[in-house]
């Protein structure tokens, strides 16, 4: 791939230089092959040289400026002691066209980010501006509503705040859940007893906890009690007290199961509800109880509703743009 310099469309050309003060971390910073070099060129229409631990930046100024941001901003994770990737790399790049990027791209490297969540695995920053007042949510606010596409982190986001609470003794237990095939829960066509039936549909969940905590710690919280995963239909009857409560996919539910699942809500818990909203799979998609209850909740003190939109997308930037081209079309 070519690394020549490519002249600004208006002829509004700057250089930039950066000089970084720990050459050995340059290697994490460049990337395999400098592959984290070309994903900032290609995407910001930059030239980036590399001469001992001074990079040189040219392109339009505002290009360049973001650039430097970038390249700073990942540098200064590094120092942190966090690992960089082409999804940070992608991320740190949206978010460089963001009006504020306090807590990203910070030039006090001796100070930990402003928001973060610690699991037993790893800490997790936010990876674009509204993952900030997400996670700030997450921390402060009783019940969550968290809107938007695949990929955004919404689901991924509220499990590490759960085990985090659950490490520090914030909460007693963690239940998470989610529809199972479809509003009316339809599993008796399915083989195997009711955890073999359900397991498939809550697979991210798990997912999300093995990412955030040894396998066998998972293994036994759950087998303790205390972290739970099941349908939406088995929260019915109960009061959730002292627990972190997550319901994934809650685009498929109806409001009755909304109103049902809500009012579980009991003293000392936190509550978070992700979905897409364009994702409905219900035979009447206007009767989401997803819909129903942001309608109904928006505004109430206590509780928060955080949208997310396709350039929060963390995944692969190839994510992004097919969430793009769906909605593009209206679908």
């Amino acid at each position: 791939m070519s690394r020549k310099p490519v002249p600004a469309q208006n002829g509004d050309r700057s250089r930039l230089e950066i000089v970084f003060d720990k050459p050995q971390l340059l290697g994490r910073l460049f990337g395999e092959y400098d592959q984290n070099l070309v994903a900032i060129e290609d995407r910001l229409g930059v030239y980036i040289g590399a001469r001992g631990n001074r990079l040189q930046l040219e392109g339009e100024a505002s290009a360049t400026a973001r650039a430097r941001d970038v390249l700073t901003g990942l540098y200064n994770r590094i120092v942190q002691g966090q690992d960089i990737d082409s999804g940070t790399v992608e991320a740190v790049i949206a978010m460089s066209s963001e009006p504020t990027l306090d807590g990203i791209i910070r030039a006090d490297v001796s100070q930990p980010p402003a928001v973060m969540i610690r699991t037993r695995k790893k800490t997790i920053v936010p990876r674009s501006a509204t993952q900030i007042r997400y996670m700030e949510a997450l921390a402060r606010d009783e019940i969550i509503f968290a809107l938007g596409p695949a990929g955004t982190g919404k689901t991924y986001l509220a499990v590490a705040q759960a085990v985090a609470q659950l490490i520090t003794g914030s909460v007693d237990r963690l239940i998470l859940s989610r529809p199972a095939v479809e509003a009316g829960e339809r599993l008796g066509f399915l083989p195997g007893d009711m955890k073999e039936k359900v397991d498939p549909y809550l697979r991210p969940l798990y997912d999300a906890l093995y990412d955030c905590l040894p396998a066998e710690q998972v293994e036994r919280r759950i087998a303790s009690g205390e972290i739970e995963i099941a349908p939406i239909a088995f929260m019915r009857g109960r009061t959730l007290a002292n627990a972190f409560i997550i319901l994934d996919e809650a685009q498929n539910t109806t409001p009755a199961q909304m109103k049902m699942f809500l009012t579980r809500f009991g003293e000392g818990s936190r509550m978070v509800v992700c979905g897409d909203p364009k994702q409905v799979d219900l035979p009447d998609a206007s009767k989401s109880g997803l819909a129903d209850a942001v309608g109904r909740l928006t505004g109430v003190q206590g509780i928060s509703v955080i949208g997310f939109g396709v350039a929060d997308v963390v995944r692969h930037p190839i994510v992004g743009r097919i969430v793009e081209a769906y909605e593009g079309r209206g679908n």
